[in-house]
């Protein structure tokens, strides 16, 4: 449920409907949030530049270099279905308290570890392994949770915001990290990122957010995967989004991955070196964020995404040669600023087509595409400059991204038009004498229409399946009278009766309008007739 402070539920919020890009700060919640994803983002690129450069100092070989930035994401991708579906049905507010815990414990231990001398590059890697964990966990509920905060017209704003979040700590974190390292050593930097994180959590608890539960229980986990699942699988818009997301993400990341080794390249390359380059990136973003309501407003999601992955492929282009140290700044700002641009116009294009019910675990899937792409990515990448060099894996990497988006691009293109996924109000529910304590519930539609219109409403029916699988149904067929060409069964197969109900409880403006589509077809003198059965297993004789 919303915060009862969340402009999100408030007719007094935002009157003028105010675009422009700091308007979600108007709200106080969001603006106790953001600081402290702003914290959490700190924490990361800190532990991110501190791990990197602490492999460099344990071994010289790129693809152990290039596996920090796999064990770092690789969680998410692994992870990231069921750290999706527990935050659609646990307390978000405590679940996302836990996740800084995490993160506070596993920076202790590499701590620790750094202070004994036990530190060697396979324990890194699965220390950074655990750290990711927290990482996997810690973006579906916030991601999940920003929707609650503002309304739905400065979504789109109050992203790029979190895009700001994430870029200014890029800028802040290997800063600091770098100072911390020149000056005390990387142990240190792992100890900041313990406290901070604690610091983030207290600052979570002040969050008033009454979590109510659902009055039909909680979803079983494998149950809530598969739905979330479905869901996505439905949706030609959201697997368009991932398709691209991965695609980007998957070649962008030989740049982050390789950089601690691009950076040696600089005349007179050293740590600092490579956390000016990151900052340079980070400072492009942010600069770039206040352009986005402009850009949005005058292009396409795929003109933008388009633009922003050739410019990403330049850059790298740039890099893969580059041993001027201005240079390189400026390339790696530009760099940013195409980041941005591509990552917030397909986490708005994913945001915007998801149901707060199934939010959670829309965007782990969308992470798991960034995270799961991005650690092959950096295996590949890695793999290949080991093979052959650093500049010829990045120049490999520029040539492929701008072809194969711009293949995917022409071949899925976007449609332009999105499913109001905006709930249509409590529905009816029906009425039993005894609800059915297990079994798969079966509900069975009979239409009578017009035969003449038969292969119209045949195609209607096609979205019909679509929509009541991404509600949850287990199942979906569609049966037609043999011998009556105007009869059709529509039929639904659910999991249990509270699975059933859930169904009425996610149907969104979209669904209702389909609904509406297909009562259209019927022409019998009574409402098609709705039926409901339990099945039942049969007991076979040996």
């Amino acid at each position: 449920m919303p915060d009862s402070h969340s402009p999100a539920n408030s007719s007094a919020a935002s009157p003028s409907r105010d675009l422009g890009p700091l308007a979600p700060f108007e709200h106080r919640i969001f603006r106790m949030l953001w600081g402290t994803w702003l914290i959490a983002n700190l924490c990361m690129w800190m532990n991110d530049v501190a791990s990197a450069w602490l492999m460099t100092t344990l071994t010289s070989k790129p693809i152990w270099v290039a596996l920090v930035q796999t064990a770092a994401t690789l969680p998410v991708f692994l992870i990231g279905l069921p750290s999706g579906a527990l935050a659609d049905i646990l307390d978000r507010k405590r679940f996302l308290v836990f996740t800084q815990v995490w993160v506070a414990v596993v920076g202790s231990v590499l701590a620790v570890a750094v202070f004994s001398g036990l530190m060697t590059p396979p324990l890194l890697l699965l220390l950074i392994f655990f750290n990711g964990i927290g990482l996997a966990l810690r973006w579906p509920v916030f991601s999940a949770i920003v929707p609650e905060l503002v309304p739905r017209h400065q979504l789109p704003a109050a992203l790029a915001l979190n895009g700001v979040s994430m870029n200014a700590s890029r800028i802040l974190g290997p800063l600091v990290a770098g100072t911390i390292i020149a000056a005390l050593g990387s142990a240190w930097v792992f100890v900041l990122n313990a406290v901070l994180s604690v610091v983030a959590a207290v600052a979570i608890t002040r969050w008033k957010r009454e979590h109510k539960p659902d009055p039909l229980g909680r979803e079983r986990l494998t149950g809530a995967m598969r739905v979330g699942l479905q869901y996505v699988a439905q949706s030609y818009h959201l697997k368009g989004v991932l398709a691209r997301v991965a695609i980007f993400f998957f070649h962008s990341t030989a740049l982050m991955a390789l950089l601690p080794l691009v950076a040696r390249d600089v005349k007179g390359g050293a740590a600092g070196t490579f956390t000016v380059l990151l900052a340079a990136m980070g400072a492009g973003a942010v600069a770039s964020t206040f352009a986005l309501p402009r850009l949005r407003q005058g292009f396409s999601r795929d003109r933008l995404v388009m633009v922003g992955a050739c410019t990403q492929a330049v850059t790298m282009g740039v890099m893969a040669f580059n041993t001027n140290i201005w240079l390189g700044v400026l390339t790696m700002a530009v760099c940013g600023a195409s980041w941005i641009t591509t990552a917030n116009s397909l986490n708005v294009a994913a945001q915007i087509s998801l149901p707060n019910w199934v939010r959670a675990r829309g965007m782990s899937m969308y992470q798991m595409a960034i995270m799961g792409s991005s650690a092959l990515g950096a295996a590949v990448w890695g793999q290949i400059a080991t093979w052959s060099s650093v500049p010829a894996a990045l120049a490999v990497s520029a040539a492929s991204a701008a072809a194969v988006m711009a293949f995917v691009c022409w071949r899925w293109p976007d449609r332009g038009v999105i499913e109001d996924p905006t709930p249509a109000g409590p529905l009816p529910l029906p009425k039993v004498n005894a609800p059915p304590e297990s079994g798969h519930v079966l509900v069975t539609i009979e239409y009578q229409i017009d035969p003449a219109n038969a292969a119209a409403f045949r195609a209607l029916m096609e979205e019909s399946r679509r929509s009541r699988l991404r509600q949850g149904a287990l199942a979906w067929d569609l049966l037609s009278d043999i011998n009556d060409p105007g009869r059709f069964v529509e039929v639904i197969e659910d999991a249990s009766w509270p699975d059933h109900l859930r169904r009425f409880d996610r149907t969104s403006v979209a669904d209702a309008a389909l609904r509406d589509r297909k009562l259209a077809y019927h022409v019998g003198e009574s409402p098609p007739v709705v039926r409901r059965a339990v099945r039942e297993s049969t007991v076979r004789s040996p």
